[in-house]
């Protein structure tokens, strides 16, 4: 059965009123504080229909009714508008991002910013190395065998790692594998370096074949490697407010999920482009996050999405204005980062 619009009327100002006074909703209340024109009668027969298409529900035996998964879910898809940042709330985004002086300060200032502003657990994922493109390498000699390889990306990424030469090295010899590795890699999506970096060996003469060996080695375990897929957390301080969870038990599970990298990543794992995603309750697939919400979208420099943020609340949360706020910081963050 399809809702008509004084029925999707009537869920709109419940789940309005639910995200602001924590209280179930009774018929009456919402006659008096929205202007829905019918009679506390007609409200009454709308949320009997309402709660038995599996949209609300009563959680005592008092009139007052509050929204499901199903109802959010409804709320959310015939969001008509979302709540603007005023222009206050704007610029302070704006200041206080651009004043990040490199990548791990641009993403320490992001979560704090997303669990200041929506009162929720925020998380930032650094850019992924796999959605990255190579900017510059530079080999800094640590010993007569060592070098130190340092792998710089556009979006700020900084990877080192030091390796071990089979024989001492001189200083123009470094500089000669520098620019060779500079002129075949720079500039290249990290997914499409694999198979040149694989060839480099062949591309030097006979006495450095043993350190483009080592070095390249070493740069493949770099690109290769998953472990580089971090993710910042902050305001998990926030799911101990009063009232901040509707279901009986504890936050504990809540907890130790979010402390697992791997469960993190999943949240992340249908970002795609600047759509903003809200999985609500049970459409979580990890159980112990199935009491919450989950507001995510994708950042980057322009088109190019190469990372995720969001954060994660009460299934009784502030919709339209969590996702602005998201949108908004995700869409100064890829400015930020389009200016490194």
């Amino acid at each position: 059965m399809s809702l008509d619009d004084r029925k999707l009327e009537v869920l709109r100002a419940i789940v309005e009123d639910y995200v602001a006074t924590q209280e179930p909703v009774g018929s009456k209340s919402l006659v008096e504080r929205h202007k829905l024109g019918v009679s506390s009668a007609t409200v009454r027969n709308d949320m009997v229909v309402l709660e038995e298409e599996g949209y609300l529900r009563q959680p005592h035996t008092s009139a007052g009714r509050v929204p499901t998964d199903k109802g959010y879910r409804l709320f959310v898809d015939r969001l008509s508008r979302i709540k603007p940042l005023s222009p206050a709330e704007r610029r302070a985004i704006e200041r206080f991002l651009l004043g990040a002086v490199d990548l791990d300060d641009v993403v320490h200032r992001t979560v704090r910013l997303l669990a200041q502003l929506t009162r929720q657990v925020a998380m930032v994922q650094y850019p992924s190395l796999t959605r990255s493109r190579l900017r510059h390498l530079e080999l800094v000699p640590v010993s007569t065998t060592r070098l130190m390889l340092v792998m710089i990306t556009d979006t700020g990424r900084v990877e080192q790692r030091v390796l071990e030469l089979p024989g001492p090295i001189e200083h123009d010899e470094v500089s000669e594998l520098r620019s060779l590795l500079n002129e075949r890699l720079g500039g290249l999506q990290l997914t499409e370096t694999a198979p040149i970096v694989a060839s480099l060996p062949e591309q030097v003469r006979p006495e450095l074949t043993g350190a483009m060996t080592n070095l390249t080695t070493v740069l493949l375990e770099t690109l290769v490697e998953r472990a580089e897929e971090r993710i910042a957390l902050a305001g998990t301080a926030n799911l101990a407010r009063a009232g901040m969870l509707d279901f009986s038990g504890t936050i504990r599970p809540i907890l130790e999920a979010l402390e697992e990298d791997l469960i993190l990543l999943k949240l992340f794992g249908q970002v795609h482009g600047s759509i903003t995603h809200v999985r609500i309750g049970d459409e979580n697939e990890i159980e112990d996050l199935r009491s919450t919400s989950v507001v995510t979208t994708g950042y980057g420099p322009g088109a190019t999405v190469v990372g995720g943020l969001g954060v994660l609340g009460p299934t009784r949360m502030d919709y339209p204005g969590t996702i602005a706020t998201v949108r908004a910081v995700a869409r100064y963050v890829g400015e930020v980062l389009a200016q490194n």
